[in-house]
């Protein structure tokens, strides 16, 4: 069987893990590292973290002790031995309080995004959140996200809520599958699609055709 062409975007994607993987075992650095590990993983591997460890924060404090730490970096599946986490838990518990705050986490472990693109996913999450509460639903996307052009519901194989769900699988990543997307989740998505793109007019382009921005 023929393989499909690859576009462009799945290029960048293939590279960026490529170079990720390259890059682990030259690094000593906790931090780096396992933001490297997520970015093998391709765009989506820092969401996949940052919904493992949402999840975890049961009493909504936000924060998370090292036994909960560690059970979270197990669940992402990500190969740091004991002695890596426990470094990576010390260089976020900065007061030696026996807790780290885990959005502080993962905002550091996010590959950095200069700031037109951040006012680019910003604008996005804003046209798509209609509600203005800060989640996107199904209900948020209609009228948003147009499934007119995809092929499958011109064949009429999908219809409207089949296809916007499978665009809110996208983002959720099969880690908490709630049918809602937060602007913070929207982040850790699009820094992972950041870090895969070099030029700052590509991604501005993929950004608007995407959602629509003028």
């Amino acid at each position: 069987m023929a393989n499909r062409p690859r576009t462009a975007s799945t290029r960048n994607e293939e590279d960026m893990m490529a170079s990720a993987r390259r890059k682990i075992s030259q690094t000593t650095d906790p931090v780096e590292k396992l933001r490297l590990l997520c970015l093998s993983r391709g765009a989506a591997g820092i969401m996949g973290m940052g919904k493992v460890f949402r999840r975890m924060d049961d009493d909504g404090s936000h924060s998370l002790n090292f036994e909960e730490f560690s059970k979270g970096i197990r669940e992402t599946g990500l190969s740091l031995n004991e002695e890596e986490t426990k470094n990576l838990f010390k260089a976020f518990d900065k007061d030696d309080g026996g807790s780290v705050n885990y959005e502080e986490f993962l905002v550091a472990i996010r590959p950095k995004m200069n700031d037109r693109r951040k006012k680019l996913v910003d604008m996005a999450f804003d046209k798509l959140d209609k509600t203005d509460d800060g989640v996107v639903t199904l209900e948020d996307m209609k009228g948003v996200y147009t499934v007119t052009n995809h092929p499958k519901y011109q064949s009429g194989e999908m219809t409207e809520d089949e296809i916007l769900n499978t665009v809110i699988k996208k983002f959720e990543n099969n880690t908490s599958v709630d049918g809602k997307l937060t602007r913070e989740e929207f982040y850790d998505y699009y820094s992972g699609i950041s870090a895969s793109i070099d030029q700052d007019a590509y991604f501005d382009l993929m950004m608007r055709n995407a959602w629509g921005i003028k």
